[in-house]
């Protein structure tokens, strides 16, 4: 079982990843776009849609990415007091009401919101002659997909603790510097 939570975690990981260097691609075109319009004197109408869909592929593949790593803002005021059993069991409850129900209707609405789009090869009517967007809108659902299946992982997970009392472990990657763990790190506590 627990191959399986980190196969799908290293999926996730992955997936993010690669979208992640759409951040390159959007800080790379806004240069060369504010360059183009205040050095060149030529703007470029399209450039204003490209930036939004790659932030907003950015945006959407990072969901599930930062799932596997449990790295989503919550409440912690009280959540980090509670013992691993307690945090696995609100877990659990918000997974199966909250989180599941809502992924679930926006992977099926963005595969209808995709599937139009590619029907009438929709174009962005931001700008005249707009770039088209199909393309951008099939990431939703695929985003949906990807997000819902980590949060299956993490039913798993909440599960998992509930019977032992601990949270299974997870794929290792880019960890958060916390204060207590520097100062735990170079002695000062």
């Amino acid at each position: 079982m627990q191959t399986f939570l980190l196969f799908i975690d290293k999926v996730s990981t992955w997936i993010g990843q690669v979208f992640s260097w759409s951040i390159v691609a959007l800080t790379l075109l806004i240069v060369w776009e504010v360059a183009s319009r205040y050095l060149l004197n030529s703007p470029h109408p399209w450039v204003f849609d490209v930036t939004y869909m790659l932030y907003g592929v950015l945006f959407m593949m990072a969901g599930a990415y930062t799932l596997a790593k449990n790295g989503h803002v919550r409440g912690d005021v009280l959540y980090g007091f509670f013992t691993p059993r307690t945090q696995a069991f609100f877990d659990l409850i918000l997974y199966v009401l909250f989180f599941i129900p809502g992924v679930i209707a926006l992977s099926y609405a963005g595969y209808q919101f995709a599937s139009d789009a590619w029907i009438i090869k929709e174009h962005s009517s931001v700008t005249a002659d707009g770039p088209p967007i199909y393309h951008f809108k099939t990431i939703i659902p695929i985003a949906g997909t990807m997000l819902l299946f980590q949060g299956f992982v993490e039913i798993v997970r909440c599960v998992l603790c509930l019977k032992n009392g601990e949270w299974p472990s997870r794929e290792e990657d880019v960890e958060e510097v916390d204060v207590d763990k520097l100062k735990a790190m170079v002695g000062k506590q």
